[in-house]
């Protein structure tokens, strides 16, 4: 099974020193040796930064600026609609820009001062535990690259329309930024494999994938939903369960399509309370109590 916090495309480093981003052959991009190189390129910008350097800059193409306006166009359409408040608050303080790619750094300098987040640039696969718990430390790690031009409007990875528009624009947000700090805590506390994996399944079904009712109807905060230009429209057709610490914990899902259960907050108090209270007290005993009930 993917591990969420990780990145789908595995990257190598030949005996030359030589970095690839292994796309798998349904990957839209796989026959377009132009994306694939640009892939490689921007994977070693990534792996080549140290700690408390500057992120290095990914200078986007015209077609990769076009991919972005395109897609953040109509994504602030649906997001008018479908968002939750705190997610469009925030957004309209991040202020991304529309017309272009932002910069990691660029975006992390807008950031900070709303909350305190700073992005962290990834080449690829991130291990579980170190993806998540930097959250504690205001820190998210985000991919440079951008979806294949030629579907635009669909990534079979998270790209940086979803690490950026998705998860940026919820960082933007204090109460949304702080259950991810508590989550990083929470990744920071836990000893066991199984406890990690618990409590990684239940952002999965929260900041992911998570839906909210407000007062015109069901809402989507999840940046999963809100970065994909399909699910958005499709999230309130699913199975629609109240919030359940142990069912998110532990349901199987399928990555590979939308989600077909979907776990809602009565409200933002009420996602606090259950699931910012579980990140900010679980432990391994807590959880393995919790398991034993399954």
């Amino acid at each position: 099974m993917f591990e969420e916090g990780q990145y789908f495309a595995p990257v190598t480093t030949g005996e030359d020193g030589s970095v690839e981003v292994e796309l798998g052959q349904s990957h839209p991009g796989f026959a377009d040796p132009e994306y694939r190189e640009r892939r490689n390129t921007l994977a070693a910008l990534a792996m080549e930064w140290q700690p408390g350097k500057q992120i290095p800059t990914a200078h986007y193409t015209d077609t990769e600026n076009e991919v972005w306006r395109k897609v953040s166009a109509e994504l602030a359409v649906k997001h008018r609609a479908l968002a939750v408040r705190e997610f469009l608050e925030a957004a309209e303080e991040l202020a991304l820009p529309k017309d272009r790619v932002p910069q990691l750094s660029e975006v992390s300098e807008a950031l900070e001062p709303l909350t305190g987040y700073r992005y962290r640039p990834a080449a690829g696969l991130v291990p579980l535990r170190q993806f998540y718990s930097v959250l504690a430390d205001d820190l998210f790690y985000a991919t440079q690259y951008i979806r294949h031009h030629s579907m635009p409007f669909y990534t079979p990875e998270p790209d940086v329309i979803h690490e950026v528009i998705g998860h940026g624009n919820s960082l933007a947000a204090p109460r949304f930024a702080d259950l991810y700090r508590l989550a990083g805590q929470a990744t920071k506390r836990v000893r066991t494999e199984r406890a990690l994996d618990f409590v990684s399944r239940v952002f999965w079904f929260t900041l992911e994938f998570g839906v909210m009712r407000e007062s015109d109807g069901l809402k989507a905060y999840g940046a999963g939903i809100l970065s994909s230009y399909g699910e958005i429209d499709e999230f309130r057709g699913m199975t629609i369960r109240p919030l359940d610490l142990l069912e998110m914990g532990t349901i199987e899902y399928d990555i590979t399509k939308y989600q077909d259960v979907l776990f809602e907050a009565e409200s933002m108090g009420h996602l606090e309370d259950v699931v910012g209270q579980f990140w900010a007290t679980c432990d391994d005993d807590s959880i393995a109590a919790l398991l034993a009930k399954a």
